[in-house]
């Protein structure tokens, strides 16, 4: 959420940004968010100049009362009363106009930072580099779901009769293998000095609000009926949630955290759950990582972080990219985004695994996290990134180490999650 007098003082920036955006149908707001701001301020002045009025009005009334200047005192009783109408009338015309103009900020998208390619979907995403070479091998490589049922390590039809489309039961070296590289990324973070965390898997609708914007909460978050509570779509939301009204010691900062979560999301307007596979899904595990800080190290940051996930997966030897996310495939309040994809020899391209993403001062203005140094109280810089979701990266794994006889090996870097074994081999 931009700051009001960001807005008001640089309208035609945000215009301009809306229109990077590809979001014309919000450029009134910016307008109607002036317009509000001038009335907020105009019945604030108005409000507190009748109450110095009142207060001067009300000094004078006692002294003519003990001068028993009672006809005075009556007439400017009745101009006191007059302005405490108004300032009754006052208060009300305020609370609207400030939740008018509040819910209006809340759209008004944040202002991308100038090295952001624009354009105006995915599609217009650059890539920013390869490591690892993307081998194709000459062998086939089977689709994920058949190369999983070998080890007997899927079972969606049970799922389906449990819990319906887009869930799943992982079994055996599968379900190993799985939580193997949940373990492996959460000791990879604490080896670069974040501090690991498992956050409430639930967030009240405020934090919601402070987190995300409400078309992405609407796609994404499953509600539960009668609470307010929301499960969470990544441990970002209740990790940032944390802090919520809190002022950070300057001193702590960078606070730098790496958390496990399951993760949920209703994936509205995906292009379909996935009937037999596990690349979309209502639900699966995710370690992240999380970084708060002042606004003049949020960018070393957030290169470090996107560097960290790469670093990660090259050491399971899954060759990635990095994706430069474009204006418009930006969600309305993120900065800058990238993307890290894998290299998939089955499909012979690349394919999300991560995303990194620093948000600026959107979501602490929005859940009023701040730190105070001795130049006062100022907010706080927000980043996130995926160090691995699975099982979607549980996928890159298996294609890039699957052998031609059907089994998978396994780097060195897991062999310690994994039982000491160098390869699992399937049961089919």
């Amino acid at each position: 959420m931009l700051d009001i007098k960001f807005l008001r003082e640089n309208p035609e920036i945000v215009k301009e940004n809306i229109k990077k955006k590809f979001q014309d149908q919000k450029l009134p707001l910016v307008d109607e968010a002036i317009e509000l701001d001038k009335k907020i301020r105009a019945l604030k002045q108005e409000g507190e100049n009748l109450k110095a009025s009142r207060n001067s009005l009300s000094k004078q009334i006692g002294a003519l009362m003990r001068e028993k200047k009672i006809d005075e005192a009556n007439e400017i009783k009745a101009t006191v009363a007059k302005n405490n109408a108004r300032i009754a009338e006052i208060d009300p015309e305020l609370d609207e106009a400030t939740n008018a103009l509040y819910k209006i900020m809340l759209v008004i998208p944040n202002i991308v930072d100038p090295s952001v390619p624009v354009g105006k979907d995915d599609s217009m995403n650059v890539e920013n580099k390869r490591y690892g070479e993307p081998v194709v091998p000459d062998y086939e490589i089977p689709y994920h779901a058949d190369i999983i049922a070998r080890f007997d390590g899927l079972d969606k039809e049970a799922s389906g009769r449990t819990s319906g489309n887009g869930f799943y039961y992982l079994c055996g070296d599968i379900a190993r293998l799985h939580s193997a590289m949940l373990s492996y990324a959460r000791d990879f973070m604490i080896d670069k000095g974040f501090d690991y965390c498992i956050p409430p898997f639930m967030i009240r609708s405020d934090v919601v609000n402070g987190v995300m914007s409400f078309a992405e909460m609407e796609n994404m978050m499953y509600k539960i009926e009668g609470e307010d509570l929301y499960l969470i779509g990544t441990s970002e939301h209740s990790m940032i949630g944390r802090f919520k009204g809190q002022i950070v010691k300057e001193d702590q900062l960078p606070i730098t955290l790496t958390s496990y979560s399951p993760c949920f999301r209703k994936e509205v307007g995906a292009h379909g759950i996935e009937e037999r596979g596990i690349y979309r899904v209502h639900q699966f595990e995710k370690q992240e990582m999380i970084v708060i800080c002042k606004p003049e190290e949020s960018m070393e940051w957030y290169n470090k972080m996107w560097s960290y996930t790469v670093e990660f997966f090259c050491s399971l030897d899954v060759p990635v990219r990095t994706l430069e996310c474009c204006t418009g495939d930006l969600a309305d309040l993120k900065v800058k985004s990238c993307d890290v994809e894998a290299w998939s020899p089955r499909q012979k391209k690349y394919f999300e695994v991560g995303s990194c993403s620093t948000l600026g001062d959107a979501q602490a203005r929005r859940l009023q996290i701040r730190t105070k140094g001795q130049d006062g109280t100022y907010l706080v810089h927000t980043l996130n990134n995926t160090v691995l979701a699975s099982p979607r990266g549980l996928i890159g794994f298996i294609e890039n180490n699957y052998n031609e006889d059907g089994s998978i090996r396994i780097p060195t870097a897991l062999r310690p999650y994994m039982g000491g074994k160098e390869v699992i081999k399937p049961k089919h």
